[in-house]
């Protein structure tokens, strides 16, 4: 079995309003791969997507086979009067298979300009348990992220 994989990315702004983490959310026809199938505007549920700008359903990738995953993001946040940025991986971010479960929470201080986030982490991927990148700030205001990729890489285990 070969390794099956979906690459997500936007440069479509994003405002993320301070507080808790929300779910980056992609377009459904600027896939670099998506040849199986891993993030469609109808999910495996039988639900449509009919904006993605404003169903956090957009930031979901629904595994195509059971293994393991090597997950990696790209975040680009605009300079903020923020005093952390956070990120996440979460399986199952909208209890649609159970409930939510997050791994590889990162906080970081920002530096001057714009920041610019790398992130890599590995996992066991299940067929019907969806996963998303989640992003949150501590900013009084919302704070704009203005690229975002996420990808993911199933391996047969």
């Amino acid at each position: 079995m070969t390794v099956q994989i979906c690459s997500l990315k936007t440069d479509v702004p994003q405002s993320i309003a301070p507080g808790s983490y929300q779910v980056v959310r992609f377009p459904f026809v600027a896939e670099s791969d998506d040849r199986h199938g891993m993030h469609e505007r109808l999910d495996p549920l039988g639900y449509e997507t009919r904006d993605w700008q404003r169903d956090d359903r957009s930031g979901l990738i629904w595994p195509s086979m059971d293994g393991w995953g090597s997950l990696t993001s790209l975040i680009y946040w605009d300079a903020g009067d923020y005093d952390e940025l956070r990120d996440r991986y979460v399986r199952d971010p909208l209890g649609l298979a159970g409930a939510p479960d997050s791994t590889a929470t990162e906080h970081r201080p920002p530096s001057p300009g714009m920041q610019c986030f790398h992130k890599c982490h590995e996992m066991y991927v299940r067929v019907g348990t969806p996963i998303a990148l989640l992003v949150a700030h501590d900013a009084p205001r919302s704070a704009r992220l203005s690229l975002a990729e996420f990808k993911l890489a199933i391996h047969p285990a």
